[in-house]
């Protein structure tokens, strides 16, 4: 069987934003499955032109002629260039919303949310109207669709019309040998490092409005001055971020709200030890990345009530209304005066984290590739 994933949007060894969300979810997924696919079958990976193989020893890469980083190309690429490459394939996987347009064999296709319909404001027109448009149309023609939580699955059946039994969910994993409580020495010396404050609060996300920081600053700028534990927003810059600096400079939280950009990779980890609190505004996600890794981290967390955040911070956490400013002013200024049960938070998050790993989204992933060569 030689099966053939796209994983165009791969960010390789950068250090940006662009490793995140998708990428991440594709890079640690192609990791899982070169450990555990059939030896029986052939395996390949189609990325962009500057993906180096030695990341991935595990797996053949095939290598696009130019860079995917920009919409425009990697759109050519995927809809013309690609598929005579695939003449013999058993099965292909688009790893991210779209499948090619003439192609022929098996498909399996992954949706990771529906946020351009569901807030569709927050995002900028051309993308909306693309992936709308193009998404519905793949999701038709898949015969298995991979999503990452029952929250977008329940909204593909809704927005797509995709009958529920031929969705599949492969949540993401967290490395757990990295994303986990680090010793109180090493998180002291990071702090000093970074001239940190002994508390702070943490967001951690790309900075646009479908993160709802605007709500989450009006509820902090609300507080008395002494209730104010440090804000750190930190993550790279979207569409739309004058709102949020608009904020920082009318209500004059300069002196209380950090941003220092896109977090390195090997930062991340001491960075959620360090905080007192995690805090995740987000109107609408897929999954809740930054979420799991904080209470992998045993961080206490704060989210909105986004119906996949819910879903995977489960019981023990705390969600809010993601718009009602005075409800997160309120939870705001319980967990500054110490009135949260942060140790049985803390517990939780432990507990919880620990059922995600990327072996059992690989082994997910397995399951769907056989369910769709049925």
């Amino acid at each position: 069987m030689r099966i053939c994933l796209n994983a165009a949007l791969l960010a390789g060894s950068r250090k940006d934003y662009r490793a995140a969300g998708i990428s991440h979810y594709q890079s640690q997924s192609l990791n899982a499955l070169a450990a555990i696919f059939p030896s029986e079958w052939q395996l390949e990976a189609w990325v962009s032109a500057e993906i180096p193989q030695a990341e991935y020893p595990g797996i053949p890469l095939r290598h696009a002629p130019w860079s995917l980083r920009r919409p425009g190309p990697r759109i050519l690429w995927e809809q013309l260039m690609l598929p005579p490459s695939l003449r013999g394939a058993d099965l292909f996987h688009g790893m991210a919303f779209v499948l090619p347009a003439f192609l022929r064999c098996p498909q399996v296709l992954t949706i990771y949310d529906l946020s351009f319909y569901r807030e569709p404001e927050h995002l900028p027109a051309a993308r909306r109207h693309y992936l709308s448009r193009a998404t519905r149309w793949s999701a038709r023609r898949a015969r298995r669709i991979l999503t990452i939580s029952a929250a977008v699955a329940a909204d593909i059946v809704e927005y797509l019309g995709v009958p529920r039994q031929r969705i599949d969910i492969a949540p993401p994993g967290v490395d757990h040998s990295r994303f986990c409580p680090r010793p109180a020495e090493e998180v002291a010396a990071f702090r000093r490092q970074k001239s940190l404050p002994e508390r702070y609060w943490l967001y951690v996300g790309t900075l646009e409005p479908r993160k709802n920081l605007v709500t989450l600053l009006a509820a902090y700028a609300q507080l008395k001055p002494e209730q104010r534990v440090p804000l750190v927003l930190a993550g790279g810059a979207g569409w739309g971020t004058a709102e949020i600096h608009s904020c920082i400079e009318r209500w004059q939280l300069h002196d209380s709200v950090l941003l220092p950009g896109f977090l390195p990779a090997a930062e991340l980890p001491l960075w959620y030890n360090g905080a007192d609190w995690f805090l995740f505004p987000s109107l609408h996600e897929g999954f809740g990345m930054p979420v799991l890794e904080a209470m992998a981290c045993g961080v206490p967390t704060l989210t909105s009530d986004a119906n996949a955040l819910r879903e995977l911070v489960g019981d023990g956490s705390l969600c809010i209304p993601a718009r009602d400013a005075d409800t997160w002013r309120i939870a705001l200024q319980r967990i500054a005066a110490g009135q949260m049960m942060r140790p049985q938070v803390r517990e939780h998050s432990l507990q919880r984290a620990a059922e995600f790993t990327w072996e059992n989204t690989a082994k997910q992933l397995l399951a769907s590739y056989r369910a769709a060569l049925a």
